[in-house]
């Protein structure tokens, strides 16, 4: 029994360290600082000598294979750069792959001895599976970060109706709404107008691609109806606000799947705790009945 708990215990250890290594940690100060100086590099938390040897290590073993163009969208998205996933994905496979040698020590002091293609097997399955668990968490990020986009778009879309519902040109309509909210979003978009109009192109195949490279439909349709009004002197105001409206109701109806979701999830650990107390329960009368036949 003694030596039952103690496997539990290490491969329980084993999973909450996993689980701990993916879960996003607060972002450092003086990191942060640093790379809006440009002073320093910094990967994910790490100096940057330990992610200039990762890195090369983790594209020598083909890990840099899944940047996928969806990942590499959803990286620029939340902000993190190739080299810093790359890394991310490399650690979270060694350290999935440490549950084996710890399990194995563990089975070794019960006395237990298994055949050597199981741990082989089970080191590789580990191993690819932590180094695709990063993409299933980016993905979940990538999720909530449009979803953050959407809510703000919102919002500049009506601020974009409402100035050109004053009688503002549509260049001039852009500008004032995206320089009137705050927060990532509106920077975007802020930084997209400001490249588009250095670089001589319109202000909205700015948006276009600002829409393209974060994986964010809505933006690319604004993108086309604020181009009929620019091009062909449509009066795209009315549209403007009811896509406002639209991506509002969509936000809405996000948030009320999410709730349900959770509470869904919730009733997983209330139902796995009734099960093992009606199992204590009843398992002395069920061995009892067991001894006597």
């Amino acid at each position: 029994m003694i030596l039952m708990l103690l496997a539990g215990s290490g491969i329980g250890l084993g999973v909450i360290v996993v689980v701990r290594a993916m879960t996003p940690a607060r972002p450092d100060l003086g990191g942060a600082l640093a790379r809006i100086g440009g002073a320093t590099s910094v990967v994910d938390g790490l100096p940057d000598t330990t992610g200039g040897i990762l890195e090369p290590l983790a594209r020598a073993l083909g890990i840099g294979r899944l940047i996928t163009p969806s990942v590499a969208t959803d990286l620029r998205l939340v902000g993190r750069s190739n080299g810093s996933h790359v890394v991310r994905c490399l650690t979270a496979a060694i350290e999935s792959a440490l549950l084996v040698p710890a399990l194995l020590v563990v089975l070794g002091l019960a006395g237990i001895s298994v055949p050597f293609e199981l741990p082989a097997a089970l080191l590789l399955a580990l191993g690819v599976g932590g180094a695709v668990l990063p993409n299933v968490v980016l993905a979940s990020e990538a999720r909530g970060r449009r979803r953050s986009f959407n809510h703000a778009l919102s919002a500049f879309l009506d601020l974009v109706a409402v100035n050109l519902a004053a009688g503002r040109g549509v260049e001039g309509a852009l500008d004032t709404a995206a320089g009137a909210g705050q927060g990532w979003a509106f920077g975007e978009i802020r930084q997209a107008l400001y490249r588009a109009k250095i670089m001589g192109d319109t202000p909205w195949n700015g948006l276009d691609h600002l829409g393209l490279e974060l994986g964010i439909g809505d933006l690319r349709e604004l993108a086309a109806s604020v181009s009929l009004a620019g091009d062909n002197g449509a009066k795209v105001r009315t549209s403007l606000a009811a896509k406002a409206q639209a991506l509002r109701v969509k936000g809405l109806a996000d948030v009320e799947a999410a709730a349900q979701s959770a509470s869904e999830r919730m009733s997983l650990p209330v139902i796995l705790l009734l099960f093992g107390f009606v199992l204590f329960i009843g398992y002395p009368a069920i061995a009892r009945v067991l001894e006597g036949i």
